[in-house]
């Protein structure tokens, strides 16, 4: 059952350090996000990639045009059966999964983790639940955001939301684009955390967090699992990008499956925020992955991680 697992100390008996990630996303070809902001880190890292996309588009609808298709799921589902047939499926060792737009495509990632556990039992699924944030309210058609919470996410071993989409998955109401901050306190965070834990996911990373005991300038990530509870703290940076929230899972997800929880929280805040900081110093629309891989591949780790409990 996915409430038995421990994600980071099955990541541990991995064989080598090279982790062989299917990762089910969308794509574009101007700009980063989906399947097109996670592959190059990982790569960068030194893991093997087979990306699978949900849908190719000329760039992200953050521009409110783009041109391009939503792919059919037996299409997706295909492409699947293809790396099947090479043998190579079960030699997976990860698979992580982003935004899902549609009840076929959720059915096609359980069936596909279903198939990969069934052929590795060591792997373990990373789940990022692209829903919605804070002044935006959901973002995902009608009827998403239950059939994750109700069906994808307990699947998962590893569940990286931010702080919008964990209040939701740990059992709370729908929120909307004028309601607030989620949390006042830290301790509301790790209530949640563990409430999402319980139904599931072992591992739960949350984003975007913000709390009384924060400065003004602060944003947190907070990570949890069966070993406790850990905050890493970065400068709030004055810009808004898409694709940083499917870097930080699959950064996360490399470095837990080699270096456990906190190593894995202290590299990808490292990571995250030089990417953000080079962005925004260039001004960029796009995030600036090509001009901070020095820092995905060696991360300063300069911000100091907390244990909470």
């Amino acid at each position: 059952m996915a409430g038995t697992r421990n994600a980071g100390d099955r990541g541990r008996r991995l064989s080598s350090y090279v982790v062989r990630i299917l990762s089910i996303q969308s794509s574009v070809a101007y700009g980063y996000v989906g399947n097109s902001a996670a592959t190059f880190p990982l790569q960068r890292l030194g893991h093997e990639v087979w990306p699978v996309v949900t849908v190719h588009f000329s760039n992200h609808t953050g521009y409110g045009q783009w041109r391009g298709t939503v792919l059919d799921p037996a299409v997706v589902a295909d492409v699947i059966e293809g790396i099947n047939d090479r043998g190579v499926l079960g030699s997976a060792d990860a698979v992580l999964t982003g935004y899902q737009g549609s009840p076929g495509v959720a059915e096609v990632v359980l069936s596909t983790v279903r198939r990969v556990r069934a052929l590795n039992p060591a792997a373990v699924y990373c789940c990022d639940p692209v829903l919605g944030d804070v002044g935006r309210g959901f973002f995902v058609a009608p009827g998403i955001p239950e059939l994750m919470r109700d069906e994808v996410v307990p699947t998962a071993d590893i569940c990286t939301p931010n702080a919008f989409e964990l209040a939701f998955l740990a059992g709370g109401a729908a929120r909307t684009a004028e309601d607030g901050d989620p949390f006042e306190t830290m301790a509301q965070v790790l209530e949640a955390a563990d409430r999402l834990r319980a139904r599931g996911p072992r591992t739960v990373l949350v984003t975007s967090v913000e709390h009384a005991d924060l400065g003004p300038d602060e944003i947190a990530m907070i990570a949890v699992d069966d070993t406790g509870a850990f905050e890493v703290r970065t400068p709030r940076l004055p810009l808004s990008v898409n694709g940083a929230g499917d870097v930080t899972a699959a950064l996360f997800l490399a470095h837990l499956t080699t270096d456990g929880i906190e190593a894995a929280l202290a590299r990808t805040a490292s990571s995250v925020f030089a990417i953000l900081e080079t962005t925004h110093r260039l001004g960029a629309r796009e995030i600036r992955l090509i001009d901070a891989q020095e820092q995905i591949a060696a991360p300063a780790c300069e911000f100091p991680v907390t244990r909470l409990r």
